[in-house]
């Protein structure tokens, strides 16, 4: 089965003024996010890609835009269930201010039982984007074959609850994990479990290419690239 890139958008005007975007339209790179976009393709420059999937928000498309110019062959498609997730109410609000709702303890500690007020719940946003990356992962195995590799650009709740899926960890789990922006993390996914071959990864991915995989490895499922056995690999800082 494929290995998933799971790419969060660059640094937003959100991310520097601590607003909640959400699914705000307009919300765009920053300075350093555009920095960081541009920086994407040479650090995916070992990595042949199968298709560059994203959000449909346009923080992703500027960030997966530098890449797309690099490689323009590569197909993109946007994806909407790996889109931000919808906070409702809470949408454009400082998270500063957000700190003091009784929810907010809901969102950090039970974030399974976490409804945003005329939103949608965490569950829910999981649940889609899994759904999501299952459907993708069959595609691009039928379309590509087995060893291929594909990146998705979303967002920072939506992958630390695809990371949470791949380890098989409970939702109310998933605030331990945290990805930077514009930072990639790596799975593999095989017929017997998936393998996180790295976690908010911002430096050098030429460790991921594509090897001979030994004839050990490939008898017990691990993944084929990244020669670490299926440990998981801390990113750059």
């Amino acid at each position: 089965m494929p290995t998933l890139l799971l790419v969060r958008h660059g640094r937003s005007t959100a991310n520097t003024s601590g607003l909640l975007a959400g699914r705000t339209p307009g919300v765009g790179l920053d300075e350093l996010g555009a920095a960081q976009a541009a920086a994407l393709p040479g650090r995916l420059a070992a990595l042949p890609l199968a298709a560059a999937v994203h959000s449909p928000l346009e923080r992703c498309r500027q960030t997966l835009a530098p890449l797309a110019a690099a490689r323009p062959e590569l197909p993109l498609h946007t994806e909407e269930r790996i889109g931000e997730c919808d906070y409702g109410d809470w949408t454009g609000r400082k998270l500063a201010e957000l700190n003091e709702e009784p929810l907010m303890a809901t969102v950090q500690q039970h974030p399974s039982a976490a409804a945003f007020p005329g939103g949608e719940t965490m569950r829910g946003m999981q649940a889609r984007a899994v759904e999501a990356v299952r459907e993708w992962n069959e595609r691009i195995e039928r379309e590509h074959g087995p060893d291929a590799t594909y990146l998705m650009c979303s967002h920072g709740d939506i992958i630390k609850s695809l990371v949470a899926d791949a380890l098989g960890m409970h939702l109310d789990l998933f605030q331990r994990i945290h990805v930077e922006p514009c930072s990639v993390t790596a799975v593999r996914y095989t017929p017997l479990r998936p393998f996180l071959l790295r976690l908010g990864d911002t430096g050098d991915l030429t460790s991921l290419a594509p090897r001979e995989a030994d004839a050990a490895d490939s008898a017990h499922g691990a993944p084929r690239a990244g020669g670490d056995g299926g440990a998981v690999v801390g990113g750059g800082a």
